[in-house]
């Protein structure tokens, strides 16, 4: 493979990180190292295409006498039995304000990146060279960003268990006839079935009771004594007044 990326910072920049394997570490993107293993040690996670690949594995950076520098690196899947091997040459070549990192050299792996499409695999090597080139490029307390999460890689917020605030509800005044609607089903809790379905309407709706009749018996029995008196008393006082005439 042969690969260059432009890094705006200067060579002698680039020169001491390579220099110090812990800033090495720190320029591969995502490199997760081993706590209490040498510097570059670790797990890196490979993103290609929608698939996502995690190895472990170590990477060792060597000066060759020309000003060139020797990566080498081999890991194993985390999650199988695939492997990679990694021989590469970095050059260095000042650049106006910057320089040029030219990459070339060879690399060889199997298992589940086999199985992937060639230029997914390509792109993916391409673009992590890239970001470890940047990445040599950054100052010594600055570490480079990790690479951008794809759909699948996205983490789903947990949902939230406080329940929502219900909305403030405002109480209007009912008309009459739900003020009477409601005085009734108030009034029926509390009694059974049988006695709601035949309870008879309230308010508005109340049947209207038909008049009371009288018994005309009883009252003729006790108004015939004071109307025959009545009626005498007429008749003696008429016959008074035409003797007088």
């Amino acid at each position: 493979m042969e690969h260059q990326v432009y890094v705006p910072a200067p060579a002698s920049r680039l020169r001491e990180a390579l220099a110090d394997p812990a800033r090495v570490a720190r320029a591969v993107p995502g490199l997760q190292q081993d706590a209490g293993a040498d510097p570059g040690t670790g797990r890196l996670k490979v993103r290609i295409g929608s698939h996502s690949i995690t190895y472990r594995g170590s990477l060792r950076v060597s000066a060759h006498d020309d000003g060139s520098y020797a990566v080498d690196g081999d890991a194993t899947e985390a999650r199988g039995t695939g492997t990679v091997k990694l021989a590469l040459t970095l050059r260095l070549a000042e650049t106006g304000e910057g320089c040029t990192v030219t990459v070339t050299g060879t690399a060889s792996a199997d298992g589940r990146v086999a199985e992937l499409p060639a230029e997914a695999v390509q792109a993916a090597g391409t673009r992590l060279l890239s970001r470890f080139a940047e990445g040599l490029g950054e100052g010594p307390g600055e570490a480079p960003a990790a690479e951008p999460a794809t759909v699948f890689e996205t983490e789903v917020p947990p949902p939230s268990l406080a329940p929502e605030p219900e909305p403030e509800s405002v109480v209007e005044p009912l008309p009459e006839i739900f003020a009477e609607a409601a005085h009734a089903r108030r009034t029926m809790i509390g009694r059974s079935a049988e006695e709601v379905d035949h309870a008879p309407p309230r308010g508005r709706y109340a049947p209207v009771p038909a008049p009371q009749t009288v018994a005309g018996a009883s009252a003729l029995r006790w108004a015939a004594p004071a109307a025959a008196l009545a009626l005498a008393s007429a008749i003696v006082v008429t016959r008074a007044l035409r003797k007088r005439r």
